[in-house]
């Protein structure tokens, strides 16, 4: 039996979201039934190692300046050539350029784009180039219902050349209590602290962990055992460190850096919160809620659609540490509002958000697409 061949392109590999979600595409997917590669502008870290050791070879061709950096395409254009695949995937705005354009031109029978981001400040040009994109492919996926309405308002797709389908994440192994022990002797976490925890990107722009650092002082000023435990590492390392130094919170403010492996980290927090200037989705937080953490995060973009505020946490606007501080305050104070929200964080997680639930929409999304190009297998 032949397989789908399914060509993704992408910007970057690193740890970011929307490669771990290839990933899982790489687990997920019957290797029988298809067989994936992808194309990206560079591979960086060790996951590149875990696609290609399951059989998705990794090709990095090269920054792409521009949209019309004729060299890249060439080289996606002699991949896609040797490779033949069936269909072309691309997400992120670098790799939707590369698979569209370098895909037309070759003619590979099916194009799918994938708008992963929350572009509440891409420019008019942007808009007009995803515009024209989007006309060029056979789908247009939505990461979740926000990237949804940017798609049918702006980009003007609609059902059923639209398809949401809300990201994934695997449900994470549980750490011995010995393991989490030997981590909080590791970050002198005290029996008595109140463990926030935050992960992502150190690109305070987006993700705001300054405004984080600024929600504990107020709550160090009340006399709130809070510790903030920062996993991820970033251009603005550096500046984030220095504003905990200005503030006094030297022994307040964990920067744990990079971590391969969160799920330690994620248990022995107390409380979870996310401050994103926009999120298309916010995968953390689906992780959070397997841990049965509450959650305290900004009312933007995707995050509004996974967090149901008064239900498994609390939405608070952005720019905003005094509502971040006020919020944490509440749920330190009610640990039975915790462990509620924290149990319907995981239910709602279990029942929406796993890996299996999103590896099996985006199989149906290639097999009817297949379908209809006429490709058998």
């Amino acid at each position: 039996m032949s397989k789908i061949r399914i060509l993704h392109t992408l910007e970057t590999i690193g740890s970011g979201g929307v490669e771990q979600l290839r990933y899982l595409l790489a687990k997920g997917l019957d290797k029988i039934e298809f067989e994936q590669r992808i194309v990206c502008t560079q591979a960086l870290g060790v996951l590149p190692d875990r696609l290609r050791a399951e059989g998705m070879d990794v090709m990095p061709v090269g920054l792409l300046q521009s949209p019309f950096q004729l060299s890249r395409y060439q080289s996606v254009i002699r991949i896609i050539k040797a490779y033949k695949p069936h269909i072309i995937h691309g997400a992120v705005f670098e790799g939707i350029s590369l698979g569209v354009v370098a895909g037309r031109i070759t003619r590979v029978p099916g194009i799918i784009i994938e708008e992963t981001s929350d572009p509440v400040d891409r420019s008019w040009k942007g808009n007009a180039l995803m515009r024209l994109y989007a006309g060029f492919s056979d789908r247009v996926i939505a990461a979740s219902e926000a990237a949804g309405d940017y798609v049918r308002t702006v980009v003007h797709i609609r059902e059923p050349k639209l398809q949401v389908v809300n990201n994934g994440v695997a449900e994470p192994e549980q750490p011995t209590p010995i393991q989490i022990e030997r981590l909080k002797a590791d970050l002198g976490i005290r029996p008595h602290d109140f463990v926030i925890g935050s992960v992502g990107r150190l690109f305070d722009d987006h993700k705001k962990f300054s405004d984080l650092i600024k929600a504990v002082a107020r709550l160090k000023e009340r006399q709130i055992p809070v510790k903030l435990l920062i996993i991820g590492d970033g251009q603005d390392r550096a500046n984030l460190e220095a504003l905990a130094s200005e503030l006094g919170l030297q022994s307040s403010v964990i920067f744990a850096g990079y971590q391969g492996d969160t799920a330690p980290y994620f248990a022995l927090m107390n409380l979870f919160a996310l401050a994103s200037q926009r999120e298309a989705f916010g995968l953390v937080l689906v992780e959070a809620m397997f841990f049965k953490l509450p959650v305290v995060a900004t009312a933007v973009g995707g995050i509004k659609y996974v967090v149901e505020d008064g239900q498994t946490g609390r939405l608070v606007e952005k720019n905003n540490p005094s509502a971040l501080a006020e919020a944490i305050e509440d749920l330190y104070k009610d640990p039975l509002k915790r462990s509620l929200y924290g149990d319907a964080g995981w239910k709602r997680a279990k029942a929406h958000f796993t890996a299996e639930t999103y590896v099996e929409k985006i199989r149906k999304v290639y097999l009817e697409l297949a379908t209809q190009k006429g490709i058998s297998i």
